[in-house]
C-alpha cells in the first residue's frame, strides 16, 4: 500500500511514534504566542527584540505552519538578490516567458510573482504567501517546485524591502543571485548568515560573469562560502553575455534549470522540504529562547521601575504628611474665620476667653454651631487645596524622576505613558471628595469623645461630674458646633484645640490627633495616588513577572516534539 504524500517528509522530520499534527499544532500554539508578545518599554535592546519576534512570525507563518499543515505542497524556490542582480531574468529566462517585470521596474512598487505548474495549483492553494503574490500558471515550471521571484533585499522602497525578507521566511530554498561586480557586499551575506542560523537551504547563482574573471571570481566565492558555512551549497554561473533585452538563451541557464527539474523529483523535493523544516525548527531553539530572554528584561525592568516608583513617592508623602501636621491647612482662610468668629462679640467669644464659662441654652448651642458652618466649609476648602498641592508636587517630581539619566531603563517610556492631559482636574476631583469625606468624619470623632468623656475609669462621682461636662459642652456648640472645633484643632488652629480640651477634657484632645492623623494618611495616599496612576503603565500583562514562561512552556513542548 501506497503512503500518503508527504509521509515521508513528516518521518524524516518527526521521531517515529510522533504524528505530524501534535508538531503542527505546537507550532500554531508558539506562532499564537510569539504574535501575542509585545516589548512595551524602550529598554536597551528592545528594537532588535521586536524585529527577531517579526522575523520569528514570519518564520512560523510563512514557512513552519504552512509546510506542517502540507507537507506535500511543491517545494517553495524563493530567488532573491540585491537591485539588478537579474532575479527576474533569471526567471523568465528559466520558464522561457515574461512572467515577471524586470529591467526599468525593478525599483517600482510590484507584487512578487510566484510562478508553478498547473497541476500543482491545489496544493497550493492554501499556503498563506499567495495573499502577497501574483500567481502565474506556467508548464515549464518542473512540478513539485514553485519559484518566487522576490523584490530586491535592498530596494530603495521600505516596502519592497520588507516584503523580500518575509518571503524569504515562506522559502523551502533560496536560489540567490548576485552578480561578479556585487556578490562582495555586505548585505547579501548578513542574510544569508541569517539562513544558515535558520537552517535553510541555499543555493546561489553567479550572474554576468565574464570568462577572464571567472576563476578569480569563482574561487573568491566559494571561499567566502566555506567561510559563512555554506561549503555544501550548489553554485551555478552565468556568463557575461552583454548588452541585451529579454530572456537569455536556453543554453546559458540549462544547468540551473537541469537541477530544478532534478530537485523536483519526488524524493529530491521531500528531501529538500525535510532538510530545511528540521533545520528550522532546530533554528526555532535558541530563536525562542532568546526571545524569551528580551520579554523577561522587560519584566525585570518593569520590577525595577515599580521599586523606583516607590521611592520617587516617599519624599512627597512624608512631606505631605509633615505638612498637615505642621498645620499648614490652617494657614489662610480657615484661621482668618476662627478669629472672626472669636473675638469683637462673635458668637464663641465667652467660650475661649480665659475665664469664660461653659454655658448657654441649646437655642445658644445651635446658634453658635450655625456661625461655625462657614468655618468647616473654608477648613474643608483648605484641606483639598493642600491635598491636590500634595499630589500636583508627587507628579512633578515623578516626571522629573522617570526619565532622569540616573533612573532604571525604561523610564522615559512610563512617563510618556503617563496622560497629562486631565491630571489636574482627576486630582481636584479627588481631593475634593478626600477632604469632605474627613470632615464628615469629625462628627463620628466626637461622638467617641462624648462617649469617653461621660464613662471615664474613675469613681462614680467622677462619672457624674464628667456626664454633666458633655452635657454642657453639647449645649453651648451642639455637636455640629463641637465637630468644627476639632476639624479646627486638627487643622492646627491652636485656640480651637484648647477650647475643646476645656470643653471635653482629654477626650477633646483625641479627638483633633484622630482628625489630624486622618488628614495626615488622606494626603500621603493622594502623593500615593499619583505614584499608582504613573505605574499604570507597568500593569501591561507583557510586562508580568513570569511573562516569559509561556514562551518557555511552548518551546519546552516543541523540544520534547522534535
Amino acid at each position: 500500500m501506497t503512503a500518503p504524500a508527504g509521509t515521508e517528509i513528516a518521518e524524516a522530520v518527526l521521531p517515529r511514534p510522533l504524528a505530524a499534527p501534535s508538531l503542527l499544532d505546537a507550532v500554531r500554539d508558539l506562532r499564537r504566542d510569539v504574535e501575542r508578545t509585545g516589548f512595551p518599554l524602550e529598554i536597551p535592546g528592545v528594537d532588535a527584540a521586536r524585529a527577531s519576534r517579526r522575523r520569528l512570525v514570519d518564520q512560523l507563518g510563512e514557512h513552519l505552519v504552512p509546510r506542517l499543515e502540507e507537507l506535500s505542497a511543491p517545494a517553495i524556490v524563493v530567488v532573491a538578490g540585491s537591485t539588478g542582480a537579474g532575479k527576474s531574468t533569471l526567471v523568465n529566462s528559466l520558464l522561457g516567458d515574461e512572467v515577471t517585470a524586470a529591467g526599468v521596474l525593478r525599483p517600482t512598487t510590484r507584487r512578487p510573482v510566484l510562478a508553478h505548474h498547473p497541476a500543482d495549483a491545489d496544493l497550493l492553494s492554501r499556503h498563506p504567501v499567495l495573499e502577497t503574490v501574483e500567481v502565474v500558471a506556467n508548464e515549464q515550471v518542473p512540478r513539485g517546485i514553485a519559484l518566487l521571484d522576490a523584490p530586491d533585499l535592498d530596494s530603495v522602497l521600505e516596502s519592497n524591502r520588507d516584503s523580500a525578507h518575509q518571503l524569504l521566511e515562506a522559502a523551502d530554498l533560496w536560489l540567490f543571485v548576485t552578480t561578479a561586480a556585487r556578490y562582495g557586499d555586505a548585505l547579501p551575506w548578513q542574510v544569508l548568515e541569517g539562513a544558515v542560523a535558520r537552517g535553510a537551504s541555499i543555493a546561489m547563482v553567479l550572474n554576468r560573469v565574464s570568462p577572464a574573471s571567472l576563476p578569480t571570481v569563482r574561487g573568491d566565492l566559494l571561499d567566502r562560502l566555506r567561510r559563512h558555512g555554506l561549503e555544501g551549497a550548489p553554485l551555478f554561473v552565468v556568463p557575461d553575455v552583454g548588452p541585451h533585452e529579454g530572456p537569455l538563451s536556453a543554453p546559458v541557464v540549462a544547468p540551473i534549470m537541469r537541477w530544478l527539474t532534478m530537485l523536483a523529483g519526488p524524493d529530491r523535493a521531500r528531501t529538500v522540504i525535510a532538510r530545511t523544516l528540521r533545520g528550522s525548527l532546530a533554528a526555532l531553539r535558541p530563536w525562542v529562547d532568546e526571545l524569551a530572554d528580551a520579554v523577561q528584561a522587560q519584566a525585570d525592568a518593569a520590577e525595577a521601575l515599580a521599586v523606583e516608583l516607590d521611592m520617587a513617592v516617599q519624599g512627597p508623602e512624608e512631606r505631605a504628611r509633615a505638612s498637615v501636621h505642621g498645620g499648614a491647612v490652617a494657614d489662610g482662610a480657615a484661621r482668618a474665620r476662627w478669629t472672626e468668629v472669636t473675638v469683637g462679640g462673635a458668637p464663641l467669644e465667652r467660650l475661649v476667653r480665659p475665664s469664660g464659662r461653659v454655658s448657654g441654652s441649646r437655642r445658644t448651642g445651635r446658634a453658635r454651631s450655625e456661625a461655625l458652618v462657614p468655618l468647616t466649609r473654608d477648613l474643608t476648602r483648605s484641606a483639598a487645596a493642600n491635598l491636590a498641592a500634595a499630589g500636583a508636587q508627587a507628579e512633578r517630581i515623578i516626571r522629573t524622576h522617570l526619565p532622569h539619566a540616573g533612573a532604571p531603563a525604561g523610564g522615559p517610556t512610563i512617563e510618556a505613558a503617563w496622560p497629562a492631559e486631565g491630571r489636574v482636574e482627576a486630582r481636584a476631583a479627588s481631593a475634593e471628595l478626600s477632604a469632605a469625606q474627613w470632615a464628615a468624619g469629625s462628627a463620628d470623632a466626637i461622638r467617641v469623645a462624648l462617649a469617653t468623656a461621660v464613662t471615664p475609669a474613675s469613681a462614680a462621682r467622677s462619672d457624674a461630674r464628667a456626664a454633666r461636662r458633655a452635657q454642657r459642652a453639647v449645649r453651648a456648640l451642639g455637636e455640629d458646633g463641637l465637630a468644627a472645633v476639632a476639624l479646627a484643632g486638627a487643622a492646627g488652629v491652636e485656640p480651637a484645640r484648647a477650647l475643646l480640651v476645656d470643653l471635653l477634657g482629654e477626650p477633646g484632645s483625641r479627638a483633633c490627633d484622630t482628625l489630624r492623623d486622618d488628614l495626615a494618611d488622606r494626603a500621603a495616599a493622594q502623593v500615593a495616588q499619583e505614584g499608582w496612576s504613573a505605574a499604570q503603565g507597568l500593569a501591561d500583562p507583557d510586562l508580568a513577572a513570569d511573562a516569559s514562561s509561556l514562551l518557555r512552556l511552548r518551546l519546552a513542548v516543541l523540544k520534547g516534539l522534535t
